[in-house]
């Protein structure tokens, strides 16, 4: 419980947490950004970890000099990019060996992301938890590398640049830095909105079947 949080604390107070990091280790805060977001998209384990509030909340700081929007934008984006691209070939080399996975919903997933590999990468990247996942199946269903890394790349910027924009441009705004929690609490919730609109209207059609 405590763990949970603790976690909590951190993701509804990143301004803080973020501005102790970077005053005290300086330049070395780049190393530590990277860590996270490379972890939080390349590690199957690891979907707890702050994505889209680490990003708005590092744009902030890039808006009043703490930070380097550029060096910012290549550091998060190599991370993300490289995080997808592991958790990629960590699905792919496992291929159901360690984790058991049925031939016929291997061959499903395989054929899904075949047909709608390229999509599903992009739009998972705004998805928390499933931005995890999604490449980590890629590679048990083996979709093809040159493709899955094509789009690797397109969603990474999209991300990666949409979330760091925003905090640059609209972190700072006396109202926003005012009411930082509640709006970190806003951006969670529009993540995860998308989400929350597929299972309702999965449950509907399953519904509707019966």
């Amino acid at each position: 419980m405590f763990q949970i949080t603790r976690l909590l604390d951190v993701l509804l107070h990143l301004d803080r947490f973020l501005g102790m990091i970077i005053e005290r280790f300086g330049f070395s805060s780049y190393a530590i950004l990277f860590v996270i977001i490379f972890c939080e998209t390349g590690l199957v384990v690891a979907p707890f970890l702050p994505g889209d509030s680490l990003l708005f909340a590092a744009g902030t700081f890039a808006a009043i000099g703490s930070l380097n929007i550029v060096g910012l934008f290549v550091t998060l984006l190599s991370a993300a990019i490289l995080g997808d691209a592991v958790n990629y070939w960590i699905g792919r080399n496992l291929d159901g060996k360690i984790i058991h996975v049925k031939p016929e919903h291997l061959e499903k997933t395989r054929r899904f992301y075949e047909r709608y590999g390229g999509k599903t990468i992009i739009f998972a990247r705004f998805v928390p938890i499933v931005r995890t996942i999604a490449p980590f199946v890629a590679g048990i269903g083996r979709m093809n590398y040159a493709r899955f890394f094509a789009y690797n790349v397109i969603g990474g910027v999209l991300w990666v640049g949409l979330f760091l924009l925003l905090g640059y441009f609209f972190g700072n705004i006396p109202i926003v830095k005012k009411n930082f929690s509640v709006a970190i609490l806003l951006i969670i919730f529009v993540s995860i909105l998308p989400g929350i609109v597929e299972w309702v209207r999965g449950k509907k059609t399953v519904n509707s079947e019966q």
